[in-house]
């Protein structure tokens, strides 16, 4: 049975703890195997499921061979529309906010390839695959809509996750009319699909009207009232436990029909049942990036500055829900321009409903926006550098607010010497290595807000100095574990090795989402503060005590550090958090604390994280081969708590822009809508072959506004910019310009 993730202190001390560049607290835990996972779960008397999906995109499941599957050894049930247990909820409604409708079997219709058309449970999972295959389903198949061409167009009345479909400030068309000169350009992105080490899996059982769920989740405390609504029980008997996850990216936030059938499974057989979903499966029904066509209108004047900015982006989506990916939204933030116009439209299709991705919006919006701004500079005859630098917005073009922290400039100006880029030669096709390749140098703008969740945590400071900390937060593999444990011993005034953090379970404080880079200042906020209201209670109590030498103090000007209580800094007016409790007669003493933003300065300013990324390409001539060289990236995100551990996360994201540029694209048969590269083998990602020279610079912010911490996140904003770093670098070595990614040999060999 998997518990709620403890991380005991460990073996080695590392002194303080913000700031400094600590090592994963569960890295060995991982690389010796101890970390379970959902999949590693199982229960006495389990069952191993196996969803059949369809072989078309749009129609009717005809015919099912249940009796031929029921009969195969081993095969325990068949579930199917026609036997599917009720739900408390329709799975075509939604329970909460960040939900989607899902397939669950609720009729035979077929909406997307891949779509769960049954669910075969058996003792092993040998036998629930060939009873699915079994199955050997008939179809009434209907013509498939899997392209823009064959769509169907439609105004978004959102974009994003209920966001404004349109956002406008001042007058466009004016700004058109007084340009020197405008460019207008169409930018195409494929539809993306997560490919995470560990796919979707869940294992569910019951106990009368008690569920325990085994799962990778990103949303703990949105997923466990989630599962209540559709099952009909209270929130409280839903335990789900998350310990470990292999990979997220926006994907695992959201419940899907697959983890629903699981459970319901469970429930109609009075058995655990576990399930996985395969490597193919991932394709279709747990969400993805949807294709984007992209125009952009920029209008300059002669000096090189935006006089206008509008951004159409039409995203595909499925035809019965409304996630509309936020493209254009790229353009709201960035440039000043005294006008600027982003809307958005949908094209429906028969895919699985689109959701967030890593950087959502952001990163497929960045990608037209970055190429686009870089092709008017050329326009201009203005080096791209400069022309960003002339229409840098002091504050946020879109609201008029001033940033919460702004250190764009320091981005631009510590990235470009890193890299080199003052011996740039402004036209294209000018450099070569010393084998003959072409060699161009390409920028790009990186930016991402700086959301916060809701979240709560407990600390309890314990006889022996020692504390527990708790949150149900969420590690994908960014490093939480660490990151919110050195903010917890950092509220507490401790070492980190003094703290045993637990998480990962629906039984503790809601740790809030783990996504939109938002999950460190949340729940390390409540953390944080949750040590600090634990201080204040022992504050209290040492001062209030005429044996304390802190006695008559008050609360004002007494710290934690080091594991005592010390009074304006003074040693010799300190004593040890364990004398204090002995005294009191205290074995424990817990505090609790909130992570939230204030409202005022939510209102009143616009929060974001900056950089700039610098990408160098070699280019075969006669071949059209593109090999990345070198990537610098400059970024500035707030305090830094783990510079080790950001540096890795951007060096994740600059890798993803890398594989959005030149490798992951899904490709659907046109005459059966069927995805044809449903595998690591088809679907390509950036292997260590394809991974260039990399560094992450980190720029020194101090924003007081944006939460108490001054900490923004990190995990999405190294894929925007990186993007169209690397096609404006392929522009600058061939002088061939690319405006659809993947970007391919033959579009640079005009094939």
């Amino acid at each position: 049975m998997t518990e709620p993730l403890t991380l005991a202190p460990s073996q080695v001390r590392h002194g303080s703890n913000s700031g400094q560049p600590m090592t994963r607290r569960d890295g060995v835990l991982k690389v010796t195997g101890a970390a379970t996972y959902a999949a590693d779960t199982h229960p006495e008397g389990l069952l191993h499921a196996v969803t059949a999906v369809s072989g078309i995109a749009r129609g009717r499941v005809s015919f099912l061979d249940v009796a031929t599957a029921k009969a195969h050894p081993g095969v325990v049930e068949v579930i199917t529309p026609a036997n599917r247990p009720p739900l408390a909820q329709d799975p075509d409604s939604k329970p909460g906010p960040f939900s989607f409708r899902m397939d669950a079997l609720q009729n035979d219709r077929v909406r997307y390839p891949n779509q769960p058309i049954a669910l075969v449970v058996a003792e092993t999972l040998e036998a629930a695959t060939e009873g699915a295959r079994l199955l050997a389903p008939r179809y009434e198949a209907e013509p498939a809509r899997v392209g823009f061409a064959d769509g169907l167009p439609e105004p978004a009345a959102t974009a994003g996750v209920g966001g404004p479909a349109r956002q406008e400030t001042g007058d466009p068309e004016a700004g058109f009319a007084a340009a020197a000169q405008v460019l207008e350009a169409r930018y195409e992105t494929p539809g993306q699909y997560h490919n995470a080490m560990e796919p979707h899996a869940i294992v569910a059982q019951w106990e009368g009207d008690h569920l325990t769920i085994d799962m990778p989740n990103q949303a703990i405390a949105l997923s466990q009232a989630g599962f209540a609504a559709f099952f009909g029980i209270p929130p409280e008997n839903v335990l789900l436990r998350s310990p470990f996850l292999g990979g997220g990216f926006g994907s695992k936030a959201i419940l899907a029909g697959p983890q629903v059938l699981a459970i319901l499974a469970a429930r109609m057989l009075g058995r655990p049942v576990k399930l996985v979903l395969t490597r193919a499966q991932m394709y279709g029904p747990v969400g993805h990036r949807g294709a984007t066509r992209q125009t952009l209108r920029l209008g300059m004047d002669h000096e090189g500055r935006l006089t206008a900015l509008e951004h159409h982006a039409v995203s595909a989506t499925s035809t019965f829900d409304d996630f509309i990916e936020p493209a254009a939204n790229a353009s709201l933030n960035l440039y000043a321009s005294p006008a600027i116009l982003a809307r958005h439209d949908a094209m429906r299709m028969d895919i699985g409903t689109p959701g967030p991705m890593r950087a959502p919006g952001e990163a497929s919006g960045s990608a037209a926006l970055e190429s686009a701004i870089d092709e008017a500079a050329a326009a201009c005859g203005i080096d791209p550098l400069e022309f960003r630098l002339r229409n840098y917005a002091e504050t946020d073009p879109i609201s008029g607010k001033p940033y919460s922290a702004k250190s764009l400039r320091a981005c631009y100006a510590r990235g470009a010497e890193a890299f080199g880029w003052a011996g740039r030669p402004l036209a294209p096709r000018q450099m070569r290595d010393a084998g003959g390749q072409l060699v161009g140098w390409g920028m790009g703008s990186a930016l991402f807000p700086a959301p916060m969740f809701q979240a709560q945590a407990r600390a309890e400071l314990r006889a022996d100095g020692t504390a527990v900390v708790e949150t149900s937060g969420v590690d994908m593999g960014q490093g939480a574990w660490t990151v919110l444990a050195q903010l917890a011993a950092d509220g507490l005034g401790l070492d980190i090795d003094q703290v045993t953090f637990n998480s990962g379970s629906s039984t503790l404080p809601s740790g809030g989402i783990a996504g939109g880079s938002g999950h460190t200042a949340t729940a390390g906020g409540a953390l944080h503060a949750a040590g600090r209201d634990v201080l204040a209670r022992l504050a209290d109590i040492a001062t209030a005590d005429p044996a304390s030498p802190l006695f008559g103090a008050g609360n004002a000007g007494v710290t934690g550090r080091d594991g005592r209580l010390v009074r304006n800094d003074d040693e010799s007016r300190s004593e040890a958090y364990a004398d204090i409790m002995a005294r009191a007669g205290l074995t424990t003493l817990e505090g609790t604390g909130t992570g939230a933003r204030d409202p005022a300065n939510a209102e009143a300013r616009a929060m974001f994280s900056h950089g700039a990324v610098f990408a160098e390409v070699k280019v075969d001539p006669e071949l059209g081969q593109v090999r990345v060289s070198r990537m610098v990236g400059a970024f500035a995100a707030g305090r830094i708590i783990n510079p080790r551990l950001t540096r890795s996360q951007l060096y994740g994201g600059m890798i993803w822009g890398l594989s959005f540029a030149l490798h992951e694209e899904a490709l659907h048969d046109r005459r059966s809508g069927k995805l044809v590269n449903a595998d690591l083998a088809g679907y390509h990602v950036p292997v260590n072959a394809d991974t260039p020279a990399m560094e992450a610079l980190l720029i020194d912010e101090d924003d007081p506004f944006v939460n108490d911490l001054g900490i923004k996140g990190v995990g999405e904003i190294g894929i925007t910019g990186s993007v169209g770093a690397i096609a404006n670098a392929i522009w600058h070595a061939t002088g061939v310009r690319v405006r659809r990614f993947p970007i391919r040999i033959e579009d640079i060999l005009g094939l």
